[in-house]
Parts: structure tokens; C-alpha cells; sequence
């Protein structure tokens, strides 16, 4: 039996590096984000805790000074969140296009298998085709053999018959 080859075997295996590359691609995008959302949970909780500090100091003697630097360690606090929060946009949006670029990649891949798949489904055809063939035509030979073997014969006997 003739071997498979699959003539675009090269493109396959390209598209199947560009899968893989594809892949970390994504898993990159998603720790960016994982660690955009974990940043941004700790700048929140730091502003709850300096809230939380501000009204202890509302309720319980009046320093001024404190309470402008509280204020304005919110406020700080408060503009880093909006910065964190366009940086958790910008994160998502590239795990967006990663996503989009993992699925045409792979869709590709899957063409292509299917491709392979196919030409193999015609190799195997072809194999079977052929090796009817090749039984065929050795059947008729052992049948023109065997006919003329018996004529053969025949014709010995009718030939000794004779003598």
C-alpha cells in the first residue's frame, strides 16, 4: 500500500504554529486583565479603608490637617482607579481581539484538517480502486490459466488418443 502524503502539510503545520502562538496570545490577554481587575480590587478596598478612616475622624476629635490629608489621599486614590479603570478597558479590548484572532486561526486549522481529511478519504479510494483492480486482474489470470491448462490437457489427451 502506497504511503499518504498530504501535499499542504506545511500549511497545516503553519496554521497550527499560529494556533499555539494564538493561544499564548490569549493567555497573555487574560493574566493582563486578571491582574488589571486584581490592582484595581486593592485600590478599591485602600479606598474603603481610608473612607473608613475619614468617618473615625468626623466622629471622634477634629484635626483638620488630618482630615485634608485623608481627603486628599481619596482623591489621589479616586485617580488612580479612573486610570486603572482605562487600563482594564484597553485589557479587555486586547483580550477581545486576541479572542477573535484565536478563533480565525483556528478555523483555519480546522479547514485545513478538513482538507487533509478528505484528500486522505480519496487516497484510501483510490488504494481500494486500485487493489480491485490488482485482484481482478490476477483472478483472470489464474482463470486464463486454468482454461488453458485445461485446453492443454485436452489436447494431450486427444493427442495421445491419436497415437
Amino acid at each position: 500500500m502506497a504511503k499518504f502524503h498530504y501535499r499542504m502539510q506545511s500549511i497545516l503545520n503553519i496554521t497550527q504554529q499560529m494556533e499555539m502562538q494564538a493561544r499564548m496570545e490569549y493567555a497573555a490577554a487574560q493574566e493582563k486583565l486578571r491582574r488589571a481587575s486584581e490592582y484595581m480590587a486593592k485600590l478599591r478596598e485602600e479606598r474603603a479603608g481610608y473612607m473608613e478612616e475619614g468617618s473615625k475622624m468626623r466622629r471622634s476629635e477634629l484635626n483638620v490637617i488630618k482630615m485634608r490629608e485623608n481627603t486628599r489621599i481619596i482623591e489621589q486614590t479616586d485617580e488612580r482607579i479612573k486610570a486603572q479603570e482605562t487600563v482594564i478597558a484597553e485589557a479587555e479590548r486586547g483580550l477581545n481581539d486576541a479572542r477573535t484572532r484565536l478563533q480565525e486561526v483556528m478555523t483555519q486549522r480546522k479547514t485545513h484538517e478538513k482538507l487533509r481529511d478528505k484528500a486522505f478519504e480519496e487516497f484510501m479510494q483510490d488504494e481500494k480502486s486500485k487493489e480491485g483492480r490488482e485482484v481482478d486482474e490476477l483472478v483472470s489470470y489464474k482463470y486464463g490459466q486454468r482454461i488453458k491448462a485445461a485446453a492443454d490437457e485436452r489436447r494431450k489427451r486427444a493427442g495421445t488418443a491419436q497415437i
